[in-house]
Parts: structure tokens; sequence; C-alpha cells
């Protein structure tokens, strides 16, 4: 799964073969296809990893205490990809994009669950915050997230990310206004 994750991201559905994986991942392509009978059931094999490195991911930022500092390690986190990002652009999002142009309309709506689980985790967080309008405030979030990640890709430029990660950053800090302890609105 990892390896039709990683090989998926890098060079896309259309290119991407079983054998193309089966080397990815150091094993005959016959191993390939006794699992995954259809370049479809990779897809959804990389989804589902994409969703649980998203689990891990918020798991760990999920140890703070505080929700503004974990809205905050998500941004960092994105930040940390910014190479990946130039190279390849974001890896639910490219693939969200490429197979929203397929006509069976079954996969696409697949990716859309592993961004909708990103939006429903920084909904709960800004929740936590006592922010007004927290699915909102995950949108925004997520969207800049998706613009700089996609801006990154299209100009080869990894600063780009940094650039707008702290501008995210910013952005996080002023919606918490004056606190009365660190991370808590005031």
């Amino acid at each position: 799964m990892r390896a039709a994750a990683q090989v998926l991201h890098e060079q896309g559905v259309e290119r991407t073969t079983l054998a193309d994986i089966a080397n990815a991942a150091g094993v005959q392509v016959g191993n390939v296809y006794y699992y995954f009978k259809t370049k479809d059931e990779l897809v959804r094999a990389a989804l589902a990893e994409h969703s649980a490195r998203l689990d891990a991911l918020t798991a760990r930022l999920d140890e703070r205490p505080d929700p503004l500092d974990r809205l905050k390690g998500l941004v960092e986190a994105w930040v940390g990809e910014r190479d990946t990002a130039a190279r390849y652009g974001c890896p639910t999002g490219t693939l969200a994009a490429e197979l929203d142009k397929r006509a069976d309309g079954t996969l696409d709506q697949a990716a859309g669950d592993t961004i909708r689980q990103l939006l429903d985790w920084a909904q709960a967080q800004f929740a936590a915050l006592g922010l007004a309008d927290p699915a909102d405030l995950a949108v925004t979030l997520v969207a800049g997230y998706q613009g700089m990640s996609l801006l990154t890709n299209a100009l080869r430029d990894p600063g780009i990310m940094t650039r707008e990660g702290d501008r995210l950053l910013r952005w996080l800090d002023g919606l918490a206004g004056p606190t009365s302890a660190p991370g808590r609105p005031g």
C-alpha cells in the first residue's frame, strides 16, 4: 500500500502500472496481482494509505494539549513536506483532481473522503478553541494548504510553501487573539 501511494503520487494514476508498484515495493509483479486485481484496487489502497498517514499525523498532534498548537503543528508538518510538494504536489489533492477526470465517479469520492477526514479534524480543533464558524475556518485552512501545495508544485518552488505556511501560522495566531494562557482565547 505504501508503494502504491508513493508511485501513484509521483507518476499519477494513468502513467502508473502494476509493474511500477511491484518494483517500488521490491516484489514480483505477480504478488501485486495477487492482492490487487485492478489499478482501481491499487488506487483504493493508496487512498487508504493516505488516510492512515493522516490518522497517524493527527494522532500525534492530538497529544498536544492545546488545539491551536495542534493546528499550527499541522501547518508545520505541511511545510516540512515542501520539497515533496514542489516535485509532486499534495498526495491526496493531486490524486483527487486526477480521479475527478475519470467517468466512473467512485474513486474521486473516496479521495474526497480523505480530504473530508482532514476537514473534520481541523473543524474539531477550531471548535475546541471556541471560535465561530469552525467548519468555515477548517475549509479556509485546508484550502490554503491546497493552494500553496498547488503553487509550490506548479512553480517547483518550495519557498512558496514556507512563505504561505508562515502566513497560515500568523492567521491562526490572529484567530486566537489576546490570550490569558498560551494558546487559549482570552
